[in-house]
């Protein structure tokens, strides 16, 4: 497969204290593919299930099919909200238990956080590896330690699979990540204040 090079992540916990939150966070949506975004992550580590497929499905009526939806960790949402894929963490469903869930058609990624990691998955059956973080970053409570460019390169020798990097990556650096030898760059906080301008920035700073 080919990955987009701009990853976005709609992060819920970014997003809450703007106002009712559904309306926040299609809007958001919407912002960040009239930005260029191709394909965009929901992520919402805090919502119930019914809140969650609510949000999930809205997005993509909004939407209307133009943009590749990724659920994050929920195999049984990201099948109930008709996305067309499912991303999972180190500490969520094994990659092939989200396969047997999602069925094979659906794009599948996965969350590494180190070079034998980033060898297993490359082994499984997901479709692309996320690695990271990067850089330092704020969008996580207890973060993975910092891997920097240099394991990145590393990383890229291991694998074949579509590489997505992540961590505290900004529009400043985004540019050295690929040429790492990232394949995309998954953005959370250097989005959030202006979703439309800084993803076309993204898009057309990355070559």
């Amino acid at each position: 497969m080919v990955l987009p090079r701009l990853y976005p992540i709609i992060d819920v916990s970014c997003l809450a204290a703007q106002g009712r939150l559904l309306d926040v966070i299609v809007a958001y949506a919407r912002r960040l593919a009239e930005g260029g975004a191709t394909l965009i992550q929901y992520r919402d580590k805090t919502g119930n299930a019914r809140d969650m497929l609510g949000r999930a499905r809205e997005i993509r009526r909004v939407l209307a099919g133009d943009v590749t939806l990724v659920m994050n960790d929920r195999a049984d949402l990201c099948v109930a909200a008709g996305y067309q894929g499912l991303h999972v963490g180190t500490d969520d469903l094994t990659p092939s238990s989200a396969r047997a869930i999602v069925g094979p058609k659906r794009i599948l990624g996965v969350s590494t956080h180190n070079l034998e990691q980033v060898r297993q998955a490359d082994k499984g059956p997901a479709d692309y590896i996320a690695f990271g973080p990067i850089f330092p970053t704020r969008s996580k409570e207890r973060p993975d330690p910092v891997v920097g460019l240099d394991i990145l390169r590393l990383a890229r020798a291991i694998t074949r699979k579509p590489l997505v990097a992540i961590g505290g990556i900004t529009r400043a650096d985004a540019q050295a990540v690929i040429d790492a030898g990232a394949d995309s760059v998954a953005i959370i906080s250097d989005l959030l204040e202006s979703p439309k301008e800084a993803a076309e920035e993204f898009l057309r700073l990355l070559v």
